[in-house]
């Protein structure tokens, strides 16, 4: 199992709308709008790298507002 948080920047006015669909996508721990320069931060999990990078690509980047991503995956050290 692969954790990441994902850090999002959104449009103005856009970060609630974003958080909310950003929910309900599955894998996704967690949405919560923050401040500074970031939006949106996501906790999410997948089975591994490949799968958290194609939750990242294909679910979470196609959500209208969405202007940027990173995501930071979890290390255990």
């Amino acid at each position: 199992m692969v954790q990441a948080f994902v850090l999002i920047q959104t449009e103005v006015g856009k970060a609630a709308l974003v958080a909310e669909e950003v929910r309900q996508i599955p894998g996704v721990e967690s949405a919560d709008d923050v401040t500074g320069p970031y939006d949106v931060i996501v906790k999410a999990s997948a089975e591994d790298v490949d799968a958290l990078g194609k939750l990242v690509v294909a679910r979470i980047q196609m959500i209208d507002g969405i202007t940027r991503t990173l995501t930071c995956p979890v290390v255990h050290l």
